[in-house]
């Protein structure tokens, strides 16, 4: 394949790309509607696994996890190396930041160390041997 090919190649897939998870015009020859009914079954799929990953934003938000999730996806396509949870992260905070959740509240005791730092001699906590 010669570079002026791979160049071709490589726009139309950006084009195909930006049509199915960012609403971007149907690449020419393309049917437009398989291409949108593509674009609903990707968007479902994300929609499940984030709602999977983070059930905490369906059981928040009710029927309005549907349509703001779509509108997130719409306007925030995942891009390569993004993770679902990390997805599904910026989604929460999509939430928070556009007003549809409130921001969380701060914790207002101090956490305490976790055991992975904790030396133990003899089964006990070593401030305690």
């Amino acid at each position: 394949m010669t570079t002026p090919d791979r160049t071709r190649l490589a726009k139309a897939q950006a084009e195909l790309l930006q049509a199915l998870l960012a609403n971007g015009p149907a690449p020419a020859g393309f049917d437009p509607a398989r291409l949108q009914a593509q674009t609903l079954a990707l968007r479902a799929k994300r929609r499940r696994v984030t709602a999977a990953l983070r059930p905490d934003l369906p059981e928040r938000l009710g029927p309005r996890f549907r349509p703001l999730f779509d509108e997130y996806a719409t306007t925030h396509p995942r891009h390569e190396g993004t993770g679902a949870r990390a997805d599904a992260n910026t989604f929460a905070t999509w939430l928070t930041q556009s007003g549809h959740l409130p921001k969380p509240r701060r914790r207002w005791w101090p956490r305490r160390p976790t055991t992975a730092n904790t030396t133990y001699k003899n089964g006990q906590h070593a401030d305690k041997a």
